[in-house]
């Protein structure tokens, strides 16, 4: 082993001494059970249900109240303690308004969450434990939490909770109990996908994920869609734009980016007259209500059309996308208001263009140039958005092997025949994991490349490509049907054709094929994959392939409940095995702080474990298992003279 680097770790591990006590600790940590990982997709926005899955730890922390409580307490009092682990602030505020509160309620509930922490961090080093520990709580924390003998230390454990009871620090160390309750519960938390559009506030999903502790994200097809527009591509800044008309998601845009949208709505409002065919659509429980819809649709069909154009022009610059299908107005007869499609000529719903230019089909007019100029400087200059960006690239990747397990949002693009896909970008071409790298590096290129140079714009363009693009790993379709959906009657014209990838991901030969491309070889191993809705209402199941394959997808967003039949989807990994938990609908914040309300699920087991595993059978394992090695190389080189030791003490 290289001298050089022995010397830095020495800087560490001073002497021999200091290099096998950690050496003793590490082998020690290679014998606890592995931490639990929880999966989720496609949460669309909907930040109360997720926030509420996070603090839950989607019915983990119940299981440990009731492991560590369950012989004590009947479930209502389970359920109202789990409420208050879940939202502590809001619960000890209204428990104090009710007059609850006293010196015994403290008591009970300091003892009721000490056993259940103590519960929740039996699989942890206590060096891990007492990492999780809110600063100027540690040392009573960590008195409170160890281990406690009846005999002798019961005296000493109940003369500390009257000090905090008695020095009115109770909330505060209720507070920090309910924290590392939820910290231990859940030790990585992996997004599989599609954070933004069709909910309210991606926003505040984004900040809880930046907050959390270990979390990682497999960018959805949506998610790529905003770091491009982040990045500052008009295609993309557009498309973004009108999703959040027509989703009525314009209090993020306006108040959580600050996107001020009054432009187009001056533009709007000038320039077109008939628009009924843009009106956004409106869920009957949607919190922001437009309260001028014929403004809102005059400003969606604006938005609309730059969008067509500037992706018209996107498509003709690169034509390795091979999407000429996508500039639209090229298939549009303006004297007879039709759309060419398969042969056939069907009637525009709306053939009101005043800003399309015959002969020059995809050029933007001066006030649209000036306009969506004015959107891509906002979404460049918007701090909160840049900021989320910035987290989606360091946390983010297009795919994530971890603990023998592959997570991706979309698909390994195949043909019928059950070969991946190759698609020739320059003088190179990719199919399946090399594919999925190929996007990865351009996705980055789109938002770190130089400004203005030809590296930064061929990635900005790659971006709209993995959003929408034909067969993209992303996307997993055709084409997408925007135009159609809004300006056609015909339903034919609407669908989306997937990719054969979603025909053959059912076949243990073809997802075989995976497992040996990306080099899955545990006897756990799984494909965890989000994007396509399960219909569970039908009796879809999630489990493919005989199980090797998970969709995860069971329509979280409230758009897709009445699809899917269900919520959504949450999956667990813990040292035990992988199950699945289908979730019945969240109804709100509110109601779940004032009537202790959970979110209620059933359990699928996907796979139990012949043994238990630990975490030597992990990626972490196999961290730990070279600094094992860099240590014992340590103390080498401490005996043999090469290395001298520091033995002042």
């Amino acid at each position: 082993m290289d001298i050089r680097y022995l010397k830095l770790l020495a800087g560490q591990f001073p002497n021999e001494e200091a290099a096998g006590a950690e050496l003793v600790r590490l082998k020690g940590v290679m014998r606890l059970p592995k931490g639990t990982e929880l999966f989720l997709s496609d949460i669309h926005g909907e930040d109360e249900a997720f926030l509420h899955i996070l603090n839950n730890a989607s019915g983990i922390i119940y299981e440990k109240i009731e492991t560590a409580l369950g012989d004590t307490l009947p479930p209502e009092k389970m359920q109202a303690l789990a409420s208050l682990i879940y939202y502590p602030h809001e619960k000890l505020i209204g428990h104090e308004e009710e007059g609850i509160e006293s010196a015994a309620w403290y008591d009970e509930i300091i003892r009721a969450l000490v056993l259940v922490c103590r519960e929740t961090a039996s699989k942890y080093s206590r060096r891990y434990v007492r990492d999780a520990f809110p600063a100027p709580y540690g040392d009573i924390l960590e008195e409170l939490l160890g281990e406690n003998s009846p005999d002798n230390k019961e005296a000493y454990i109940g003369a500390i909770i009257d000090s905090i009871v008695g020095t009115d620090q109770a909330r505060q160390v209720i507070l920090a109990l309910c924290a590392v309750i939820k910290r231990l519960a859940v030790a990585r938390l992996h997004i599989v996908g599609d954070l933004y559009d069709r909910g309210p506030h991606t926003d505040t999903i984004i900040d809880a994920l930046i907050a959390y502790h270990s979390a990682d994200i497999q960018w959805g097809n949506h998610d790529v869609l905003w770091m491009g527009a982040a990045a500052g591509s008009p295609a993309c800044v557009a498309a973004a734009v009108r999703n959040c008309i027509q989703y009525n998601m314009l209090d993020m845009l306006e108040n959580g980016y600050g996107i001020n949208l009054l432009p187009l709505a001056l533009f709007a409002e000038a320039t077109y007259e008939d628009a009924e065919h843009f009106i956004p659509r409106i869920e009957p429980d949607e919190l922001y209500m437009p309260r001028n819809p014929q403004l809102y649709a005059r400003m969606h069909k604006a938005i609309s059309v730059i969008q067509y154009k500037l992706e018209g022009a996107l498509v003709a610059r690169r034509p390795e996308y091979g999407m000429e299908d996508r500039d639209v107005f090229s298939r549009v007869d303006f004297e007879q208001g039709t759309y060419s499609f398969e042969g056939r000529q069907l009637k525009l719903k709306d053939a009101d263009f005043p800003t399309v230019n015959p002969s020059d089909l995809n050029g933007l007019t001066n006030a649209e140039y000036m306009l969506i100029g004015q959107l891509v400087d906002a979404f460049r200059r918007s701090g909160r958005l840049q900021r989320h960006a910035r987290f989606l690239y360091r946390a983010g990747s297009l795919y994530l092997k971890y603990n023998g397990n592959l997570l991706y949002h979309g698909c390994i693009p195949a043909d019928d025949e059950g070969k991946f896909l190759a698609f020739r970008f320059g003088d190179k071409t990719y199919s399946g994991r090399a594919m999925l790298d190929y996007c990865d590096y351009m996705a980055r290129q789109g938002y770190f490349a130089p400004e203005n140079s030809p590296l930064r714009k061929e990635g900005r363009d790659f971006l709209w490509f993995l959003w929408c693009g034909r067969n993209s790993p992303l996307f997993g379709r055709q084409h997408i049907t925007t135009f159609e959906r809004a300006l056609l009657d015909e339903k034919e014209t609407w669908k989306e054709k997937q990719n054969a990838y979603y025909r053959l991901y059912d076949d243990e030969a073809f997802i075989r094929t995976i497992f040996e491309d990306f080099g899955l070889d545990k006897p756990w191993s799984r494909i965890i994959n989000g994007h396509v809705p399960v219909r569970a209402s039908k009796g879809e199941d999630p489990r493919k392939a005989g199980g090797k394959l998970i969709v995860i997808d069971g329509g979280f967003s409230k758009a897709y409940h009445g699809r899917t039949g269900i919520a959504g989807y949450t999956m667990f990994f813990s040292s035990h095995g992988i199950r699945i938990a289908a979730h019945e609908p969240f109804t709100s914040r509110a109601e779940a702080i004032a009537g202790n309300l959970d979110i209620r699920s059933q359990s699928m087991i996907i796979d139990n474990l012949p043994r238990r595993l630990l975490v030597a059978d992990t990626d972490e394992g196999v961290d730990v298992a070279r600094r094992m090695e860099d240590l014992e190389a340590l103390i080498t080189a401490y005996r043999d003279g090469r290395i001298r030791q520091n033995t002042i003490r």
